[in-house]
């Protein structure tokens, strides 16, 4: 098959590197194009609040290699998408023909602020991390709008801070992705670091201009030196109006990361697979994911079969001192079929099976590779294996 004369690639961060990197691995030798909007160009998004929250030369690791990709590089934004013209169009009134396209412009952070109403942090950019590193500076209180995985890392790094901090949201901590079981540890975890656990009835608004606090539902109030939002994400899909390509979800891609439209790719967080029949639709914006999907766009732009999927189920977090990695299929749900070590000791390792399906493993505190912890979804589960591993062994009780 021949190959594209030239690719456009629209967004610097992992999902379109791991794509471009991907095409000249498998000795594409043609133009590529990346477009990008932020004036650093492409770095690690991870180590935001993992590192930089806490410590600003975090910053001077982050940016990933690209010299070797022999990338034109076009830093503004993409603004408009012609899939006739194969052209994308960008803010500073550049055209930019393409054979094929890869969209990657990944998401923009959920804001709960009204348009008029100044002064909400969030976290997706450095910029961003910058921001918030400097409120915790001048900061003795907080409250952080919602608990998922980025709530939970943005508290970690107030608590770290030595800043007093309330999280809030309308479901347990992690409970959504994590289940009962994980969650109940985790609280009680929070709660030994003097973490405000705040359950709301309904969606809160943020109070104050500039935002100093949120509102609950029932009309209490709640102030603090600084609140951060970390409500999830939305997709960058508004350079796609008119396409066709993007509804409320993102991008529906196949499992080459085709969209419906000939020569036009996705990757990443912009992204979402079209489910089996029965499975509901849902974008799964994970860092491994991004980098699986990038290189699938990649082989798939040059008509060439992928290795792997457009799916890799592996997530790792840091709370309150705790590094936690996940293998296997999200969410779980009920308690694990088993659980080897001293969960109170943050030095255990949990599974849940489910038929049909690869196991979840939760590498909880404890030091396991990534490969080794890959493999051990793939092992058939034996229930006379409880034990071997520490005295936390059997599984865990059913909670409320």
């Amino acid at each position: 098959m021949t190959h594209p004369a030239s690719i456009v690639i629209v967004g610097e961060a992992i999902a379109g590197l791991s794509a471009a990197r991907e095409l000249r691995r498998r000795g594409y030798d043609g133009s590529v194009t990346m477009i990008g909007r932020e004036v650093e160009g492409a770095y690690a998004r991870p180590p935001l609040s993992k590192g930089v929250l806490r410590n600003p030369a975090a910053e001077t690791t982050l940016a990933y290699p690209q010299a070797d990709l022999d990338l034109d590089l076009v830093r503004s934004p993409a603004v408009v998408l012609d899939t006739a013209a194969r052209v994308v169009a960008t803010a500073d009134g550049r055209a930019v023909p393409y054979d094929a396209l890869l969209v990657a412009t990944g998401a923009t952070a959920r804001r709960l602020a009204s348009p008029a109403q100044r002064g909400e942090r969030v976290l997706r950019t450095l910029e961003d991390a910058r921001l918030i590193r400097e409120g915790i500076r001048r900061s003795k209180t907080a409250i952080v709008v919602g608990a998922g995985f980025l709530g939970m890392e943005v508290a970690s790094a107030f608590v770290a801070s030595g800043v007093e901090v309330t999280v809030v949201d309308t479901e347990p901590l992690l409970r959504r992705v994590l289940g009962s079981y994980l969650s109940d540890r985790l609280a009680e975890r929070a709660a030994r670091h003097d973490v405000r656990l705040l359950h709301a009835s309904g969606p809160v608004e943020l109070s104050g201009d500039p935002v100093n606090g949120v509102t609950l539902p029932g009309g209490t109030t709640l102030t603090a030196d600084l609140v951060v939002t970390c409500a999830g994400d939305i997709p960058a899909v508004g350079w796609l109006a008119g396409t066709g390509l993007a509804d409320r979800l993102g991008v529906a891609i196949d499992e080459r990361c085709a969209t419906a439209i000939p020569g036009v790719f996705a990757a990443g967080d912009v992204a979402y697979l079209v489910p089996r029949e029965g499975d509901p639709a849902r974008r799964t914006p994970y860092w491994s994911n991004a980098v699986a999907q990038g290189k699938v766009a990649a082989a798939s732009m040059l008509g060439e079969p992928s290795e792997q999927g457009p799916t890799d189920d592996y997530f790792w977090t840091e709370i309150l001192g705790l590094a936690i990695k996940v293998a296997g299929p999200l969410p779980v749900d009920g308690p694990p079929a088993s659980v080897e070590g001293d969960l109170d000791a943050g030095d255990a390792t949990l599974r849940w099976d489910a038929p049909g399906t690869a196991s979840t493993v939760v590498a909880y505190g404890r030091k396991i590779p990534v490969g080794r912890l890959r493999a051990m979804t793939r092992q058939p589960y034996r229930p006379e294996a409880r034990g071997r591993s520490g005295r936390n062994s059997e599984p865990g009780e059913p909670s409320d």
